[in-house]
C-alpha cells in the first residue's frame, strides 16, 4: 500500500488550528482598523497618550469621498482636535472633570461642546443636501398635528422671542429636523434655528425651556438661508444642549427628585 505525503497528518486537526490562527487574525486586523479614526492618542492634556493598546496604528488608509468631496486619509488625515478649549482640571490626577473657564455655552464646552465637522452640508445619496427648508421645497405639506409656523417662540424662562417662520426638512428621511424663527429686534434679530427636540409645540407658542430670553442673541446662525452645514448643525444643537445645564446657575446645583 502506497502512503501518502499527508498519511500521517490529522487533517481535523489542522483545520482546526488554521481556524484558530485566521480568527486570532481577524481581531487583530477589526481592533488596528478600529483605530483608524477618533482612537484617543491624546492624553487629557493633549500630550500623547501613554497608553496607546495592545495593538500598532493602522497605515494610512486613503478613501475617496462621493459627489466630488475629495479624498480624506485616516488616521493621520483625520479631523484635528479643537484647541484652546475653556476648560480647567479640578484635580491634578487624571480621570477627574474639566469645568469651564468661561462662558461654557458659548465657549462650548461641556454640555454645549461641539466637534469641528466638515463645514458642508451633509448630502443624500443623489448629492443634493440633505435638510432643507420646506418653503424651498413644493414636495412637503403639514398633514397632520399642529403647523407651528405663525406661533410665538417662548423661551424657559417664559419670555416672547420671535416667531416661527419655517420648518427644516431632511427630504430622504421625511423628518422635520429645524424650526426656524425670526428674532424680535430686542432679543437680536434674524433668523435662527432651533432642533426639533429641543422644541415643544404648544396650542399657543413653541416652547424652548433649555434657554432664556437673554440667550437667544447668542444662537449660532446658520450662513445659508437654504441649507445648513455639518459644523452649523453641531454648534447650534450644542448650544441649546448646553443652556439645559448652563443656563441658570440654578440648573448647575444637585437636584431631589
Amino acid at each position: 500500500m502506497i502512503e501518502t505525503f499527508f498519511g500521517q497528518v490529522d487533517l481535523a486537526s489542522v483545520a482546526l488550528w488554521l481556524f484558530y490562527i485566521f480568527f486570532a487574525a481577524l481581531i487583530i486586523y477589526i481592533q488596528r482598523e478600529n483605530m483608524r479614526e477618533g482612537y484617543p492618542t491624546e492624553d487629557d492634556d493633549g500630550n500623547p497618550s501613554a497608553n496607546q493598546g495592545l495593538y500598532p496604528m493602522p497605515s494610512d488608509k486613503t478613501f475617496k469621498l462621493p459627489h466630488g468631496r475629495g479624498d480624506v486619509t485616516v488616521p493621520s488625515g483625520q479631523t484635528p482636535e479643537r484647541s484652546n478649549i475653556a476648560l480647567r482640571k479640578t484635580a491634578v490626577a487624571s480621570g477627574f472633570p474639566f469645568e469651564p473657564t468661561g462662558d461654557p455655552m458659548l465657549d462650548g464646552v461641556g454640555p454645549a461642546s461641539w466637534a469641528p465637522r466638515r463645514d458642508m452640508p451633509e448630502l443624500d445619496g443623489k448629492g443634493h443636501p440633505k435638510i432643507v427648508p420646506m418653503a424651498a421645497t413644493d414636495s412637503f405639506g403639514v398633514s397632520a398635528g399642529r403647523d407651528p409656523r405663525g406661533l410665538p417662540v417662548r423661551a424657559g424662562d417664559g419670555e416672547t422671542v420671535g416667531t416661527i417662520t419655517d420648518m427644516w426638512l431632511d427630504e430622504p428621511e421625511q423628518m422635520v429636523r429645524y424650526l426656524e424663527f425670526e428674532l424680535d429686534a430686542e432679543h437680536g434679530g434674524g433668523k435662527r434655528l432651533v432642533p426639533l427636540t429641543m422644541a415643544r409645540i404648544k396650542k399657543d407658542c413653541v416652547k424652548i425651556r433649555s434657554i432664556f430670553g437673554k440667550h437667544f442673541a447668542n444662537v449660532p446662525k446658520h450662513a445659508s438661508p437654504n441649507q445648513i452645514t455639518m459644523l452649523e448643525e453641531d454648534k447650534i444643537s450644542g448650544y441649546y444642549a448646553g443652556g439645559t445645564l448652563y443656563a441658570s446657575e440654578a440648573r448647575q446645583e444637585p437636584q431631589l427628585g
